[in-house]
């Protein structure tokens, strides 16, 4: 079972790697798949050499790697942070893909170690556009709501609402939404 080292001390997890354990294995010459789970924006601004990009939201349960990994195959899946790359893991392992693991921390904590990586086009991430948007619709409630009509202020407690779920839950319908825009493909 791999360990996640965390602050210098070892836990014990399933299925997680941390970044050292995905370069070892690359270090070593390993023919090993790594599968970014990004959108393609966030994928052609920086990425790992060999990685190959499925975005989160076109990746399904039915969906077959055929070509690309086996379901007996060990592979790493990563993301910005670890969050996508998690729920990946979970449509993945549902699947029967039973080696694949999650790298902790994403390509953030990827570049912070100073790992090799390919850059492109800079873009604007999909969590910067979410901050962006949410917050822009928070002054844009407020202003409404002193300006033209005392209900505006709705538009304020949605958004925040929307922002508490998102955290709660670590899904964002924003985000998400916001993945899908032209911009982003």
């Amino acid at each position: 079972m791999p360990f996640l080292q965390v602050m210098g001390h070892s836990t014990q997890t399933n299925f997680m790697s941390s970044t050292l354990q995905l370069k070892e294995t690359l270090d070593r010459g390993e023919n090993t798949v790594i599968l970014d789970v990004r959108t393609p924006v966030e994928f052609r601004s920086v990425h790992i050499n060999s990685a190959k990009n499925i975005p989160l939201g076109e990746l399904s349960g039915e969906q077959s790697l055929d070509g690309i990994v086996d379901k007996t195959d060990q592979f790493f899946l990563i993301c910005q942070s670890g969050g996508r790359s998690r729920k990946a893991l979970e449509i993945l392992q549902s699947a029967g893909y039973s080696k694949a693991e999650s790298v902790e921390g994403g390509m953030n904590a990827w570049t912070e170690q100073g790992y090799p990586t390919v850059k492109g086009k800079r873009a604007i991430s999909i969590e910067r556009q979410v901050r962006i948007v949410a917050g822009g619709l928070v002054v844009l409630g407020a202003v409404l709501s002193y300006t033209v009509h005392d209900a505006f202020i709705g538009l304020s407690a949605f958004v925040g609402a929307g922002l508490v779920f998102a955290g709660v839950t670590d899904t964002c319908g924003m985000g998400l939404l916001l993945a899908r825009m032209p911009w982003n493909r």
